[in-house]
C-alpha cells in the first residue's frame, strides 16, 4: 500500500511538476511576445541622462482662420474662389527655443505664405508686448502654403488687385493669431530637449515640371535618386520626464489637393496632418485644444505637387502635350493633375495622411538629441541690385522684379484661363500690345536683364499706386545646436533647395562651433516673390522659372547672401542690417463692407430652413441648413456638433468647424439674404447616441444711421446616431 500511495504521489507530483514548467513556459513566452509587441510600438526615448544641458522650450497655437466669406482665397489668383465657409480652421504654430543667452522663435501658421507686410505688423505687436526680446533676426515666420486661406494682407499691388486690396479684417485676424501663439508659447517655456528624427516619404509628391528638371547638369541629377526631395525632418521637443510637448516637421510639397474650385476656408493636406497629430497626442481635447502642438512646415516645394496621378486633359483623359502642359481641346485650362483620391476632399485626406503618418513613425524614432548654442543671423537685402559672383572672372547681376508671359499659363494645379502656354521663351504681340497700353513696355535693360524671359509684366518699373513687387527682402537663418533652419522668401524648387542646403552645410561646418549639420529649407518665409529656380530651369521658362522675379540669377545671389549669413554665424561675426523695407500707411481696399443682412418673412436668423432626419449611420451625412447672417461679421466658431450624456443631463460638444468631419457652407442669396448648410461626415468613431447640431453668428442691422451687429444662434432637431443595425 505504501508503495502505491509513493508511486501515486510521485505520478500526482510529476504531474504537477509538469504544469508548473508548462505554465512557466507559456509564461515565458507569452513575457517574449509582449516585450517584442511593445518594443515594436513604444517609442525608443533615450533612456540615459543626457549630460549635456537642457534648453528651455515653449510652444502655442492660436486660431488665425479670419473671415470666411467674400475674401479671395490666397494662391490661384481665381477671381471668383472667393471664401464661402469652412472646411477647417487655420492655426498658428509658434516653437521658441532658449539656449540660457539667445532665443529662436519659429512659426508656422496655416496661410498661404508670409507677406513682408504681416512680418512687420507681427514684429510690431511683438515689439509691444516684449520689447526687444522677439526681434527680425530670431523670429521666423513661415507659411505651409495652403491655397485655402483669406488673402488680402499684401502691401504691393500685384497682390493688392488679386485680394481686393488690403483687407483689415483678414489682417487682424492673422496677426492676432500669430501673436497669441507666440504669447501662449512664452507663457509654456520650461526646461526640455530636443530630437531630431529624418526619413523618406513615398508617393505623396510628383515633379510638376520635369522638363525644367531635366535641364540642370546631368552630374548634378546623378547624385539624387528622385526629382524631388522626399525627405522629412522631424524634432521631437520634450519636457525634461520626456513628455513630448512639440513636434517640428519640414516635407517639400505644394498644399494644393484643395484645387481652385473649392471656396471653403481650408489648411489643406499639412494642416490635416498637423490635426491628426495632435488629435492623436491630445486624446479628448477639441481640435486646436489641448497642450500638444505639431507644426508641419513647408520647404522646397516650388515644383513640387501632392497631385500624385500626374495631368492630363479633363475633357478627354489623355495626357497633356509634355513640354507645355496643354491640350489640343481647351488649352492649359483643360491640363489638370489629379490624385491620389477621386475628389479633392479624398486626395487632402489620403496626403495628409501620409504626411502624418512618416511624421508620426519619426517623431517615435527621434533619438538624436539635438545640443549646443542657438544662433540667428538676418540680413535686408536689395534683390534687385545684387552682384552675382559666376566665376573667378564674370559677373552677373540681378534685375529689376518681371514676370514672364507662361506666368500666366499657371500649372497642372491650377492653369490660367487665356491662351499662355508654359515655357513660352518668345512674346505673343497682341497680349505684348495689350500690355503696352495698359501699362507699359518694358525697357530695353529690363527685357536684356531677364532673357530668354518674354516678359509679360515689368513689375519692376510698375509704382502705381505702390510698388507691384518688392525689393528689400529678408534673408534669415536660425541654428538650433547643429540643425539650421533656413527662411526663405519664395517657393525655392528641388534644385534650388538642395544647392541652398549644401552650401550653407559645407560653410557652417568649415568651422569650430558645427559638425554634421542637418540644413532645412523653410519656404514661403518672411517676404513672399515667387519663385526661385535654378538658372538651368529658368532657361525653359515654365511656370517657375517665369515667376523667377529678379531674373536668370536669382538663386546665385540667394546662395550668395545665405552663405555669407552661414559664415556669420560659424564666425560669430556681425552683418550689416541692410536696407529696410517700406511701410506704406495708405493702402487700398477694394472689397466694400459687409451688407445689412435680411432674412425671409416670418422667419429669424438661425431658424431651420431644412431639417435633419431622425436617424443616421456611419458614413451618413447629416446636413441641416439654416438663415445666416454674412460670416464676416463674426470671427468665432460657426459649428458644434453635439451629443447628449445621459449621466449629466447635458450637452457635449464631440466637434466644431476646425473639425475634419464637419463642413460650414454659407451661400449668399438674393435680396441680402443668405443661408449656412451644415454637414457632419459622421465618422467610424462616432458613439452611439443623440445629437444635435448648432449654428452661431452674426447679423447686420441698421438702426437709425447706425449698423448694429447682433448674435444669434439655432440649433437642429436631435437626431439618432446608430453604430450599427438593430435586427428586432
Amino acid at each position: 500500500a505504501m508503495d502505491v500511495r509513493r508511486v501515486l504521489c510521485c505520478g500526482l507530483s510529476c504531474l504537477l511538476v509538469f504544469k508548473v514548467l508548462i505554465f512557466l513556459t507559456v509564461a515565458a513566452v507569452t513575457v517574449t511576445l509582449i516585450t517584442l509587441l511593445t518594443q515594436a510600438i513604444t517609442y525608443p526615448y533615450p533612456t540615459v541622462p543626457s549630460q549635456d544641458p537642457p534648453y528651455l522650450i515653449g510652444v502655442g497655437r492660436a486660431d488665425c482662420t479670419g473671415p470666411p466669406a467674400d475674401i479671395p482665397l490666397m494662391g490661384y489668383a481665381v477671381p471668383q474662389q472667393t471664401a464661402a465657409g469652412i472646411h477647417t480652421r487655420l492655426f498658428s504654430r509658434a516653437f521658441i527655443v532658449d539656449d540660457g543667452h539667445k532665443r529662436v522663435v519659429f512659426i508656422t501658421a496655416d496661410i498661404g505664405m508670409v507677406s513682408q507686410r504681416l512680418r512687420l505688423e507681427v514684429l510690431k505687436a511683438l515689439q509691444v508686448k516684449y520689447g526687444t526680446l522677439y526681434r527680425q533676426d530670431n523670429v521666423v515666420l513661415s507659411g505651409t502654403h495652403t491655397h485655402g486661406g483669406p488673402a488680402g494682407y499684401f502691401q504691393y499691388t500685384l497682390f493688392i488687385i488679386t485680394s481686393k486690396g488690403y483687407v483689415k479684417p483678414a489682417v487682424k485676424a492673422l496677426v492676432d493669431g500669430i501673436v497669441q501663439s507666440v504669447d501662449r508659447a512664452h507663457r509654456s517655456i520650461r526646461p526640455g530637449r530636443i530630437y531630431m528624427s529624418q526619413g523618406t516619404l513615398e508617393d505623396s509628391s510628383l515633379n510638376r515640371s520635369p522638363q525644367s528638371y531635366l535641364n540642370n547638369p546631368q552630374k548634378e541629377r546623378d547624385r539624387y535618386e528622385t526629382n524631388t526631395d522626399k525627405q522629412v525632418v522631424v524634432l521631437r521637443l520634450t519636457d525634461l520626464d520626456g513628455d513630448g510637448v512639440g513636434m517640428l516637421s519640414w516635407f517639400a510639397v505644394h498644399a494644393v489637393s484643395m484645387n481652385y474650385t473649392n471656396q471653403m476656408i481650408s489648411s489643406d493636406n499639412m494642416g490635416y496632418a498637423a490635426y491628426l497629430l495632435e488629435q492623436d497626442k491630445n486624446r479628448g481635447s477639441l481640435p486646436g485644444k489641448g497642450p500638444f502642438v505639431a507644426g508641419f512646415s513647408s520647404s522646397n516645394l516650388g515644383d513640387v505637387s501632392p497631385n500624385t496621378r500626374g495631368p492630363v486633359c479633363a475633357n478627354t483623359g489623355l495626357p497633356c502635350d509634355y513640354l507645355n502642359s496643354s491640350c489640343p481641346i481647351g488649352g492649359v485650362s483643360m491640363c489638370q493633375a489629379y490624385g491620389p483620391g477621386e475628389d479633392m476632399f479624398e486626395s487632402t485626406r489620403l496626403i495628409g495622411h501620409n504626411i502624418y503618418k512618416k511624421a508620426k513613425e519619426l517623431y517615435g524614432k527621434a533619438d538624436w538629441e539635438v545640443t549646443g548654442f542657438l544662433h540667428a543671423a538676418h540680413q535686408w537685402v536689395n534683390m534687385t541690385d545684387v552682384t552675382v559672383q559666376i566665376n573667378s572672372t564674370h559677373t552677373a547681376r540681378t534685375c529689376k522684379p518681371a514676370l514672364g508671359h507662361s506666368f500666366a499659363a499657371g500649372t497642372t494645379d491650377g492653369g490660367g484661363d487665356l491662351n499662355f502656354t508654359q515655357g513660352a521663351v518668345e512674346g505673343d504681340p497682341f497680349w505684348d500690345g495689350i500690355r503696352n497700353a495698359l501699362v507699359g513696355e518694358p525697357s530695353n535693360e529690363t527685357q536684356e536683364c531677364h532673357r530668354p524671359k518674354p516678359i509679360l509684366f515689368s513689375t519692376g518699373e510698375m509704382s502705381w499706386p505702390v510698388p507691384w513687387h518688392p525689393e528689400i527682402v529678408d534673408v534669415q537663418i536660425i541654428t538650433i545646436g547643429s540643425v539650421a533652419v533656413v527662411a526663405v522668401p519664395g517657393e525655392m524648387t528641388t534644385m534650388s533647395g538642395r544647392r541652398i542646403r549644401e552650401a550653407i552645410k559645407q560653410e557652417l561646418d568649415s568651422g569650430s562651433s558645427f559638425e554634421d549639420t542637418t540644413v532645412v529649407i523653410a519656404g514661403l518665409s518672411n517676404t513672399y516673390t515667387h519663385y526661385i529656380t535654378t538658372y538651368e530651369e529658368y532657361q525653359i521658362q515654365r511656370y517657375e522659372g517665369a515667376s523667377t522675379i529678379y531674373g536668370p540669377h536669382t538663386l546665385g545671389a540667394y546662395l550668395q547672401k545665405y552663405t555669407n549669413l552661414a559664415r556669420a554665424i560659424a564666425q560669430v561675426t556681425q552683418l550689416q542690417r541692410g536696407p529696410e523695407p517700406p511701410y506704406f500707411a495708405k493702402l487700398p481696399n477694394l472689397l466694400p463692407a459687409a451688407p445689412v443682412d435680411k432674412k425671409p418673412v416670418n422667419s429669424s436668423f438661425g431658424q431651420v430652413l431644412e431639417q435633419v432626419l431622425p436617424v443616421y449611420r456611419v458614413g451618413d451625412v447629416v446636413s441641416v441648413t439654416f438663415v445666416a447672417g454674412n460670416p464676416r461679421h463674426s470671427d468665432k466658431t460657426f459649428v458644434t456638433v453635439e451629443v447628449f450624456q445621459n449621466t449629466s443631463s447635458s450637452w457635449e460638444v464631440v466637434h466644431t468647424d476646425a473639425s475634419w468631419e464637419t463642413r460650414f457652407h454659407w451661400v449668399k442669396g438674393s435680396n441680402r439674404e443668405s443661408n449656412a448648410t451644415v454637414e457632419w461626415h459622421i465618422p467610424a468613431s462616432a458613439q452611439q447616441g443623440s445629437y444635435r447640431i448648432q449654428h452661431f453668428g452674426h447679423y447686420k442691422k441698421m438702426v437709425g444711421f447706425r449698423p448694429l451687429i447682433t448674435a444669434y444662434q439655432g440649433s437642429s432637431d436631435v437626431f439618432h446616431f446608430k453604430s450599427h443595425d438593430i435586427f428586432v
